[in-house]
């Protein structure tokens, strides 16, 4: 029981991790470059990962799965990661980390889609419900303004069309590996992918040369040990801890992050801004809530004489 507890701690300490990456990410790239400072968060979290999950043999994993789920967590990471340093300011850099949590939604939708199974009609109005926390908070201060969404759009094309692919790409994602994984995972391999990736971009990408100081090494070592310290946090709760307390709490990461955002990036963010939070994890709650899998009733028997 002890162990199971610490295994469960050790999922919550991955959601807090979590939790942090946005604004982690952020606070690097604004000081190593969007590209550079990416490409160097994820070769500390490859390193961090196979030092502590380990580097399993390739032959262990099926072609499709380290092929098309490795595609798949390379775009998305460099899509998040790309969206986050790419965003005009702090503030539009929290709105990207919202914006990528449409993915338990979304994951929830593809579920639906690729089961091809009969679901509740509330699905899509929770569904749609997420999508307006986003535009809610996108718009900025004056609530819901399709004008003023279009504005802010239009300010970022590129980090809010990659923030929104990554959702979709991670929805997927989360379904096809679920598929194809067989029970295993190349974490470690994925992250070193992506890493491989970004240096690629960073050699045809014209940021200046970055310079390294002790706050800089700081902060990327934080960076680097919330996304691979994260990944390996997880996989222990999951494992052996308590799924059911750790699922529910995956699902409030969107405030969790939006607060510790704000918190590490001096952010002081407005009623609208929370507002679109709360719907974004509401309707995320509601998705699960809908599509859970309900316990079979256990027949009542009758007591013989």
């Amino acid at each position: 029981m002890v162990r199971s507890h610490q295994f469960t701690l050790a999922g919550c300490g991955a959601i807090f991790l979590f939790s942090s990456v946005v604004a982690l990410i952020r606070n690097v790239t604004e000081q190593l470059g969007p590209v550079g400072g990416a490409a160097m968060i994820y070769s500390v979290s490859a390193v961090i990962l196979i030092l502590t999950v380990g580097l399993p043999k390739l032959s262990s994993f099926s072609y499709k799965y380290l092929v098309l789920g490795g595609g798949l967590f390379v775009s998305y990471e460099m899509c998040l990661a790309l969206s986050l340093g790419m965003a005009n300011d702090r503030l539009q850099a929290v709105e990207m980390g919202l914006i990528n949590y449409l993915w338990p939604c979304l994951t929830v939708l593809f579920a639906v889609i690729f089961s091809r199974r009969s679901v509740s009609w509330l699905l899509y109005p929770s569904l749609l419900l997420s999508f307006l926390g986003v535009a809610w908070t996108v718009s900025g201060d004056s609530g819901l303004s399709i004008s003023q969404l279009i504005a802010n759009v239009q300010s970022n094309p590129v980090s809010y069309t990659l923030a929104l692919s990554g959702a979709f790409i991670w929805a997927i994602y989360c379904n096809l590996t679920r598929l194809m994984a067989d029970g295993k995972n190349a974490i470690t391999w994925f992250f070193a992918a992506t890493a491989v990736a970004l240096w690629v971009k960073y050699l045809f990408s014209h940021e200046p040369p970055m310079a390294f100081d002790l706050p800089v090494i700081r902060d990327l070592l934080l960076a680097g040990l919330a996304m691979g310290g994260g990944y390996a946090l997880w996989n222990l709760g999951i494992l052996r801890g308590n799924m059911v307390l750790l699922a529910t709490l995956s699902y409030f990461v969107p405030v969790f992050s939006t607060f510790l955002s704000a918190q590490l990036l001096g952010l002081t963010l407005t009623a609208t801004f929370w507002q679109g939070v709360v719907m974004v994890t509401f309707a995320s709650i509601l998705c699960w809530w809908i599509t859970r899998e309900k316990p079979e009733p256990v027949p009542i028997q009758e007591e013989q004489a």
